[in-house]
């Protein structure tokens, strides 16, 4: 983002130098450019300030779900430390280079062990596979609900046709056609419906803050998911009702003033 990375010349015996992140330089430096300043570390020399050299990306080491904290970098060829990460870019599938990159690394010292080799996306998928297991577990459930919901829809439809089948058979007979009961018993559906929703809708932001932590960079009070979630509800609502509807619209008026 600013300065440089480190380069061969940052090695032992030169004066220290340092690499800090945006957090790192939002926090100590937040109305300067933090190159050029000299930052006393605890590691290695902790009375020897060094020197930012640069200031690069925040990156998130722990998980996707917590905010960037403030980072500093130290070049190995300064500071050697113990085991040490090998990250390499590549094109295509990375499981085909393994072997490739193993032999490189050996070539410059056979005594080197290499171990728990990944791709990022394997690195990625363990870092929210609690996360991902309590979706699915969730999503498991909310699809029972809608499964419960669109046969209990259905049953009430079915039972308030059944008991309104006279009504329905003076309708006909008083002139309305199969299209005007289709309507009315769909309205009946989609008000209880509709009712629904909205007591659904009030009860989901009431409790949505029990959701972040389950949430990536997107909101609990996300309207795109809320409005999705509204019209796949009315559609099933929509087709729950169609079925014992489209019965009351086909009942026969002489039939229907003889039912008991």
């Amino acid at each position: 983002m600013r300065g440089r990375v480190f380069s061969d010349r940052d090695r032992a015996g030169a004066p220290p130098a340092v690499v800090i992140n945006q957090a790192s330089a939002r926090r100590l430096y937040p109305q300067e450019n933090p190159v050029g300043k000299r930052l006393t570390v605890q590691w290695g020399h902790p009375d020897v300030p060094c020197e930012i050299v640069g200031v690069v990306g925040n990156v998130r080491q722990k998980s996707l779900d917590k905010d960037p904290n403030p980072g500093v970098y130290i070049s190995n060829l300064q500071e050697p430390s113990g085991p040490v990460n090998l990250v390499v870019r590549t094109h295509g599938d990375p499981r085909q280079l393994t072997n490739a990159v193993q032999s490189v690394v050996h070539s410059l010292d056979r005594e080197i062990p290499i171990s728990d080799v990944k791709t990022m996306d394997e690195y990625v998928s363990a870092s929210v596979a609690a996360p991902r297991f309590n979706t699915i577990l969730l999503g498991g459930f909310a699809g029972l609900a809608l499964a419960l919901a669109a046969v209990g829809i259905f049953g009430v439809i079915s039972c308030s046709v059944a008991q309104r089948t006279q009504e329905i058979g003076i309708r006909r007979a008083l002139g309305a056609d199969g299209r005007n009961i289709l309507r009315l018993v769909l309205a009946q559906g989609l008000r209880l419906a509709g009712l629904g929703i909205l007591l659904g809708t009030a009860g989901a932001l009431a409790v949505t803050r029990l959701l972040a932590t389950l949430l990536y960079e997107v909101t609990p009070t996300d309207a795109v998911t809320f409005a999705s979630v509204a019209a796949v509800l009315g559609g099933v609502a929509c087709a729950a009702s169609y079925v014992p509807a489209r019965r009351a619209a086909r009942v026969d008026p002489m039939v229907a003033l003889r039912y008991e």
